[in-house]
């Protein structure tokens, strides 16, 4: 079976994204595939390369980054969202005069039409917080 999943809580706030990441590994190790990620709203704070938590909790945005390159997971932030929250990349901080570059590994930014099109192309939707 084929899953497009929408983040939209932030890490720090519920466990709906955690639940999300176990869902993920889970399906992905039963041999489902994950067509996309999309963090959305709040959810763009799993992306935040300088987030750091205490060390005796969850690292979310490690975790997302290495199962991002365990499973090639295309992990998608929407730019509106992310922009609102002043998470920019590379390309973004350019465009604006800023030095940015908050945007943690396997992640990248993308707008409303991967969200869509993963939606087209997935048997079902999945949306966590």
């Amino acid at each position: 079976m084929k899953f497009a999943i929408q983040i939209n809580s932030c890490p720090f706030h519920d466990n709906h994204g955690l639940t999300a990441y176990h869902f993920i590994q889970a399906a992905l190790d039963s041999g489902h595939q994950i067509i996309r990620v999309f963090f959305f709203h709040e959810g763009i704070y799993h992306a935040m390369k300088y987030a750091s938590p205490p060390d005796d909790e969850w690292q979310m945005t490690r975790q997302w980054s290495e199962l991002s390159s365990q499973y090639d997971l295309d992990l998608v932030v929407c730019i509106s969202a992310a922009q609102r929250r002043g998470l920019l990349c590379p390309d973004e901080a350019k465009r604006q005069g800023k030095l940015d570059n908050d945007l943690a590994s396997g992640f990248r930014i993308g707008g409303l039409g991967q969200l869509l099109e993963s939606i087209l192309l997935a048997d079902r939707f999945l949306e966590f917080g």
